[in-house]
């Protein structure tokens, strides 16, 4: 019999030894979260998908950004693209379970928008073409992954990939990252919507557009509580 303990012993010690390398990940932490709030401040959108325990992870994202994750705000557009079910199944019976997710960026995705894909192996061939539709149309391809390589992390334009072997330590990590790209996107947000606010107001910047993405038609900007003024067509 495995002695008390032993099972806890070992996961914790994966995990802790897991999270060391893991610390070193705070700037891009950091960059990914004030890119998303310059994106969804200006209209864009988060498509995000995984598979099994990822797909989980990455529909508990959409709904802290559709949602909150602190402190009241207006709510970001962020679609779990396994959570359409309708869609998946269809999709998956016509053109076959590799292509559940690309079809979707296709449908979905506009230039300017991030697409954020999670697998703890990297290996799986929907998210790779998930992730190669994406590029095509021109989103930003972000992975979550395990260790590195992997085909996910080449397939997308950046990867933060956790170092270890454990499938569990992994998926764990996950959903720390989703909760710290909020919690860093919760803290930029009020400066991009103020940017957004400013385009709107004064008119875009000589390059037509704030350095991550267009404002988008339709936007409503939302500052402390009040409503600020809608993009023309």
């Amino acid at each position: 019999m495995m002695p008390a303990g032993s099972l806890l012993d070992t996961h914790l010690t994966n995990l802790a030894a897991a999270l060391v390398p893991y610390r070193s990940c705070e700037p891009q932490l950091a960059r990914w979260g004030a890119d998303l709030a310059r994106r969804l401040a200006t209209g864009g959108r988060l498509l995000v998908a995984g598979n099994g325990g990822s797909a989980a992870e990455a529909q508990h994202l959409t709904a802290e950004l559709v949602g909150k994750l602190h402190d009241d705000r207006q709510p970001l557009s962020a679609i779990a693209l396994h959570a359409e079910t309708s869609a998946l199944t269809a999709i998956a019976n016509d053109y076959g379970y590799h292509d559940v997710y690309a079809r979707q960026v296709r449908a979905h995705g506009r230039p300017g928008d991030i697409l954020l894909l999670l697998s703890t192996s990297g290996a799986s061939p929907n998210l790779v073409a998930a992730a190669q539709a994406g590029r095509a149309v021109g989103l930003t391809t972000w992975a979550l992954t395990g260790a590195t390589p992997n085909s996910l992390a080449d397939a997308c334009d950046d990867v933060l990939a956790v170092a270890s072997a454990d499938t569990q330590v992994v998926q764990e990590l996950h959903l720390v990252t989703s909760h710290l790209l909020c919690e860093y996107l919760e803290q930029e947000l009020p400066a991009a919507l103020a940017a957004a606010a400013a385009v709107v107001q004064h008119g875009p910047s000589p390059a037509g557009r704030l350095p991550s993405g267009p404002v988008r038609a339709g936007v409503e900007v939302v500052l402390d509580g009040g409503t600020g003024s809608q993009v023309d067509a």
